[in-house]
């Protein structure tokens, strides 16, 4: 029997909206009642989000599986806050599923921010530096009883072959626009990586409209969705998908990032960039973004081929 995590079926998602919020609102908290609901400019996927009022927000889970998620950030994100470097959003309120909302939601603080990029950034190394530092504190904090990996954050934390068939699907869809035989390499080697197997906290999902930025410095983290305990490598993906030549290098100074755990890191920048691929490539409206992707997978794997032909540097 394979160990290998089973992502299972694509999440079957339900729609939310503002008057929705409005009811779910007046019902379950009434002294809120009064507060506008206005829908938040790309929400993203897991989460239907809502501004209410001017300092709160609401997240409404868009299917069961994202559901699981809410429980573990009422337990934990209280706890991890205080022992980070940067605000990360702390729940204040966890609202009932009900007929017309069939998952638990949650009413959060808001955060002031714009969504990190590098035409944002003021500084990219110190970014990489700051962006470090959380990290590493996270990783620092204590893991005994952490949330392992598992569908609440689909197995971040755990091993890559878990996202096999996804890249061998990226592949087939892209045909001959990538390398076949170096994407394959790259990703190879990647699941060859050994983890030390020491738990450890993750985001899981460190990509830009996770990274607030406040006159263009990293200002606050959020969307914990993803986070758990166990290999951190899924964080290291920012490294090729947002920062630059110089910030990659301090990044990895600053978190002493040994060979095996960068390359792993690597394979799921890998992964996620493949994704970005496979489904901008073929729509004349995604060009830019896909134009983009080409640019961070050359990054990656020309970097492989590199750290192929180069001894292994011990990071400390």
């Amino acid at each position: 029997m394979s160990d290998i995590p089973d992502l299972g079926p694509v999440p079957q998602r339900v729609t939310v909206d503002a008057e929705q919020v409005r009811r779910l609102i007046a019902d379950q908290f009434p002294h809120l009642a009064d507060l506008p609901v206005e829908p938040v400019a790309n929400g993203g996927w897991d989460n239907w989000t809502f501004h209410l009022g001017p300092d709160m927000l609401v997240r409404l889970p868009s299917a069961a599986e994202y559901a699981l998620a809410v429980d573990k950030e009422h337990l934990w994100l209280p706890a991890l806050a205080p022992r980070l470097p940067l605000p990360i959003p702390t729940p204040v309120a966890k609202g009932r599923p009900d007929a017309s909302h069939p998952f638990p939601w949650s009413i959060y603080r808001w955060l002031d921010g714009e969504p990190a990029s590098l035409d944002r950034i003021a500084d990219p190394v110190q970014f990489a530096i700051d962006l470090a530092e959380f990290l590493a504190a996270l990783q620092g904090v204590d893991a005994a009883d952490g949330p392992q990996p598992g569908v609440h954050n689909w197995f971040r934390g755990a091993t890559l072959r878990t996202y096999d068939k996804e890249v061998e699907r990226a592949l087939t869809e892209l045909g001959d626009r990538v390398d076949a035989d170096l994407v394959r390499a790259t990703w190879a080697r990647a699941l060859d990586a050994r983890w030390d197997g020491v738990d450890r906290w993750f985001h899981g999902d460190v990509a830009q409209g996770n990274l607030l930025l406040a006159d263009g410095r990293l200002a606050a983290v959020i969307d914990f969705g993803t986070c758990g305990v166990g290999d951190p490598a899924c964080d290291l993906a920012i490294a090729w998908t947002l920062l630059t030549a110089d910030g990659r290098q301090a990044f990895r100074t600053r978190l002493s990032v040994d060979d095996a755990t960068w390359t792993r890191g690597r394979g799921w920048a890998l992964w996620k960039t493949l994704a970005t691929c496979s489904y901008t490539v073929d729509d004349p409206e995604d060009a830019a973004e896909f134009a983009n992707a080409q640019g961070i997978l050359a990054a990656i794997l020309s970097e492989h081929q590199a750290s192929a032909v180069t001894k292994p540097r011990p990071y400390r």
